[in-house]
């Protein structure tokens, strides 16, 4: 008989009523009275359905009871509708086959764990309620995702992993090499690259966007979404040394028609995720944060504002409030301030705009007053920074001689520098920080939480 999966038990119960259907999970809980035990089976839907065992009815009953919570099971029974119970359903078993029986010291029994221990068993946790709202979320928000820009004839490309460039110039980078670090080859007092696989020196990748562009000027719009790394040594709740980013690039697009994209995008996947995963939302907003369901129909119902930087120093230094880092023009925001503008002046999704050239990357459009770029940075309440992108820069003169005062060296950038060269256009892309985007939509704090294997500083598990 095939089998039923839970999920699509729970949409049309009431078709399958008095129905010998087939049932495959994993054991929540256990009870056993004697003559009748009942099992609480989850496939991996979030919601579990309850299976009663009759000792008379199933043969290897003993078998069964005896199982520990872990244990996988396929059950044949008939579905009786129970609708004065918790749940609109159970399952009478006629039998129930142990496929996999489960250790003693299995970390998830009734206990309630705190999320600090759950991290130490990502093999085990997604098993939970928690883990298990948050990961399905996390693959319908990447679906979402691809619906968005597929249903608007974006290319999805892939790109490097490896490269040989820093596209943020930050020089956190992970090194990637073949070399024998114990007797590494060495030329005029240096290391000598010429040895390695690749003839020089590569990192894994922190943004695909500069590699993205070159395929931007052939189809007029893209997207990556993929994994990228970056060797920070931040121990923060919302860095991680590998995370995935999702970057669209848009040829004949200046930074307010950018700005639309990127509101579109945000209220697209939150509809979307409220949508199908309402049990999931409900649940987090009951453990987790009791605002979240609010916050996210606050932010689809609502403009997203749009701040010029300069404003947004002068807000910030007539605050009655103590920041822990000074304000003034010229400084990087930080969290604190992100926080300020979204959570407590504006209370809604804030796009912060034009900032001072000297704190972004090389690639982004000089405005006419010669101080900053066409820079914009989405600003979302409870997490901060959540897109970063800009109008770029793409008057060959001035990309030129921005990579010279940053000491660049342009022979290096040749292939991304073409690109101005052959048919350019004003053109802009931004990165949504997929992690932070899955914490801004189940409440959880720790990005570590929203991460399947977690990497960061110090700690690697898997």
């Amino acid at each position: 008989m095939k089998r039923v999966e839970i999920r699509d038990l729970y949409k049309a119960y009431q078709g399958y009523e008095n129905k010998e259907i087939t049932l495959c999970g994993w054991a929540r809980t256990i009870r056993d009275s004697k003559n009748i035990a009942f099992i609480e089976l989850n496939d991996g839907a979030f919601k579990s359905v309850q299976i009663v065992v009759e000792r008379d009815k199933v043969a290897n009953y003993e078998e069964v009871v005896k199982q520990n919570v872990g244990s996988s099971f396929c059950v044949c029974g008939k579905v009786l509708l129970t609708p004065n119970a918790q749940q609109p359903f159970e399952i009478n078993a006629n039998s129930v086959e142990v496929l996999g029986g489960c250790a003693v010291d299995y970390p998830l029994q009734k206990k309630r764990h705190t999320i600090e221990f759950l991290r130490t068993i990502p093999t085990i946790r997604a098993r939970g309620n928690l883990f298990n709202a948050v990961f399905r979320i996390r693959s319908v928000a990447a679906f979402a995702i691809h619906k968005f820009f597929n249903e608007r004839n974006f290319v999805y490309i892939h790109t490097p992993i490896i490269t040989a460039n820093d596209c943020e110039g930050a020089g956190e980078m992970f090194q990637v090499t073949t070399l024998d670090l114990d007797k590494l080859p060495h030329k005029d007092g240096k290391v000598d690259y010429s040895k390695d696989f690749f003839g020089k020196k590569v990192s894994l990748t922190v943004s695909g966007q500069i590699h993205e562009e070159t395929l931007t000027h052939a189809f007029g719009k893209t997207y990556t979404f993929g994994p990228t790394f970056r060797a920070e040594n931040s121990n923060t709740s919302r860095h991680a040394a590998e995370f995935w980013m999702m970057e669209p690039e848009i040829c004949f697009c200046d930074l307010e028609q950018l700005m639309d994209n990127e509101e579109e995008l945000i209220k697209f996947v939150i509809k979307d995720v409220m949508t199908n995963c309402k049990d999931e939302l409900e649940f987090l907003n009951k453990f987790v944060d009791n605002g979240l369901i609010e916050r996210l129909n606050n932010v689809v119902s609502n403009d997203f504002v749009r701040l010029d930087y300069t404003d947004a120093i002068e807000l910030l230094a007539k605050a009655n409030k103590s920041f822990v880092f000074p304000v003034k023009w010229g400084v990087d925001l930080q969290s604190e301030h992100e926080r300020y503008l979204t959570e407590e002046v504006f209370k809604k999704p804030v796009f912060l705009k034009n900032y001072p050239k000297d704190i972004k990357a090389f690639y982004m459009r000089q405005n006419d007053d010669g101080k900053t770029v066409a820079a914009v940075d989405l600003l979302v309440p409870g997490i901060g920074e959540l897109i970063g992108g800009s109008q770029r820069e793409e008057r060959l003169e001035k990309l030129l001689t921005r990579l010279d005062e940053l000491g660049l060296k342009q022979e290096d950038y040749a292939w991304y520098i073409d690109t101005r060269r052959y048919g350019t256009n004003v053109h802009s892309g931004y990165g949504v920080g997929f992690e932070r985007l899955v914490m801004y939509l189940t409440g959880i704090a720790n990005i570590r939480d929203v991460e399947i294997f977690p990497r960061t500083v110090g700690s690697i598990i898997g």
